[in-house]
């Protein structure tokens, strides 16, 4: 800029200079325009290209590593598909669209995935099918994974690179949900993310920056826990340039304390603001709402195991959660409207489904909430062998989810008028799923955001019986298993025709639902709050993505 100023002034002095030599200008007029000069170059200069802002987001919760292939989790999730790109990504409304992969073909079990030319790693390296052989071999090799993203690549058989800028993929039969499932695996970087360990670069290694190298619209810069996560814009990004130069994400796990940073100017965007502020905030002249439709449903999961889970006491030394009666009993004491209504202040949508009928593969059986009924759980507990009830324990997040505390809370408070006597535990959202995966819990409250628009993905995840090796029963901390219902499953996944795959999908949902393998209680409505002056248009996985944030036009 400054040298711009310069060149002007140089301009207009070599000439005034001349014409003062011949006699045609005097000192004085020399001075005025020497000053008119400088003060119009620079506004020339204030003309310019407007520099872009810098944006500030304030996250419900803190992502729990940013290894794109450690936990399955939204806020990891949303983070990883700024810093990387998958082969094949999925719009707002769960579409699959190119992204890495420019385009594919399938024959038979085999894809071959186009690569998209040109593309850099933020680092300038070039983006080749290597780096995807490495990025998917890598997938099952991260050791002690919450929620492994081998559940997306269940169906992959081989992966293949023919060339630099070819995939084949073989899949172990016919993969109707393959691109889905694609887009939830961020393509890293060979060169930098490769290493002595099995898995290359370790988790610990990627959490401060290192290897953490990909090819989307921002680039790692900092990661302070607890307080803030800084990138920066990729300038080797192949895709449309964003509209900010860096962006600050700040989590603070109390939505009352979100709005307050919102509404003092502290930040720019809030993810889940507090229900009790919604009215508010849809008033304030200076914000903008955004309310969206999400695929993820809040459940209670129930430890099955055959001797009784931590936190449960029974009369007669037993596990009661393996009995069917008594897991119906507790749902059907369960008021999901009431949860809905007076909890949610009315963001959100009881549920009897992981998916709300007409989703792919929900049935119309489970499209109505049962009303609550205390007293037929109370006889359902009696002919269980649990007339008094029993006592457990409701392991819960704070601030994972959309008022989660409150709502184990009032959950607990139900369960213990039938008689079920609930001590409820609550802990930050990275303790809790560390306290969660080793059993921690009786029963437990968490959510699933669905990334495939169908019911394959969340039976597979939640309900399934748990198979490591085979990407199974990833998030199935319960210990429900049901053979007759995983072969449904697994049929479905291999079933191209959408009809039959429907129909199977629907009668293994209702299976589990039948059986009450888990408890679905609601589905939430993502709302984002954020200055008047910016967009966003939101996502049914509730992803908070910068990238797709815009100033309002």
């Amino acid at each position: 800029m400054a040298a711009s100023v310069m060149c002007v002034v140089c301009y207009w002095l070599t000439h005034l200079n001349e014409s003062y030599k011949k006699g045609g200008i005097t000192m004085k007029l020399i001075r005025k325009t020497m000053l008119f000069s400088v003060l119009a170059a620079g506004m020339i200069a204030a003309a310019g290209p407007a520099q872009a802002r810098d944006l500030i987001i304030a996250l419900r919760s803190e992502p729990s590593s940013m290894d794109p292939q450690f936990h399955s989790l939204t806020p990891n999730t949303q983070l990883s598909e700024t810093l990387f790109d998958p082969l094949v990504r999925t719009d707002g409304t769960a579409k699959p669209v190119p992204s890495l992969a420019e385009s594919w073909t399938v024959d038979g079990d085999v894809w071959t995935f186009k690569l998209r030319p040109n593309v850099k790693f933020s680092d300038g390296t070039p983006f080749t099918s290597e780096d995807v052989l490495f990025t998917y071999d890598r997938v099952p090799k991260v050791p002690n994974s919450p929620s492994s993203y081998s559940l997306y690549l269940s169906t992959v058989d081989k992966v293949e690179a023919p060339d630099a800028h070819t995939v084949k993929i073989t899949t172990k039969g016919p993969s109707p949900v393959l691109l889905a499932n694609l887009s939830m695996v961020p393509i890293m970087s060979k060169k930098a993310a490769s290493g002595p360990a099995p898995e290359g670069k370790t988790t610990v290694e990627l959490n401060r920056g290192d290897g953490l190298v990909g090819t989307g619209p921002y680039k790692f810069v900092s990661w302070k826990r607890g307080a803030e996560i800084v990138f920066d814009r990729n300038e080797h990004y192949w895709g449309d340039r964003p509209d900010w130069d860096k962006v600050i994400y700040r989590p603070i796990s109390n939505s009352a304390a979100r709005v307050a940073a919102l509404l003092a100017g502290d930040v720019d965007v809030i993810e889940d603001p507090s229900t009790d502020d919604l009215p508010k905030l849809k008033k304030d002249k200076n914000l903008h709402v955004q309310e969206t439709p999400s695929f993820r449903v809040i459940y209670i999961a129930l430890n099955q195991g055959k001797e009784p889970p931590a936190g449960m006491t029974a009369p007669d030394g037993k596990n009661p959660l393996t009995d069917r009666r008594v897991r119906e009993a507790l749902s059907l004491a369960i008021d999901r409207q009431a949860i809905v209504d007076r909890i949610m202040d009315g963001a959100g949508m009881p549920a009897a489904n992981l998916l709300a009928y007409p989703a792919f593969g929900a049935s119309e059986k489970y499209a109505k909430v049962p009303k609550a009924d205390a007293d037929k759980a109370k006889k359902l507990l009696a002919e269980a062998g649990y007339p008094d009830g029993f006592a457990m324990s409701l392991g819960s997040p704070d601030g994972r989810y959309t008022n989660d505390k409150r709502i184990a809370q009032v959950v607990a408070s139900m369960w213990a008028r039938i008689g079920v006597k609930t001590a409820v535990e609550t802990m930050a959202p990275p303790v809790f799923f560390k306290q969660r995966n080793a059993y921690a819990f009786s029963s437990y409250l968490a959510g699933w955001a669905v990334s495939s628009g169908e019911m394959l993905n969340p039976l597979n995840s939640l309900v399934v019986t748990k198979d490591p090796a085979q990407g199974l029963g990833t998030t199935n901390w319960s210990k429900y298993s049901n053979p007759e219902m995983d072969k449904l499953v697994m049929q479905a996944s291999k079933t191209l025709d959408d009809g039959q795959r429907a129909a199977l999908l629907q009668k293994a949902a209702d299976m589990a639902m039948d059986d009450y393998s888990i408890l679905p209680l609601q589905f939430e409505l993502s709302v984002w709050a954020m200055k008047k002056d910016i967009r966003y248009g939101g996502r049914a996985d509730q992803m908070t993505l910068a990238q797709y944030m815009t100033l309002a036009k």
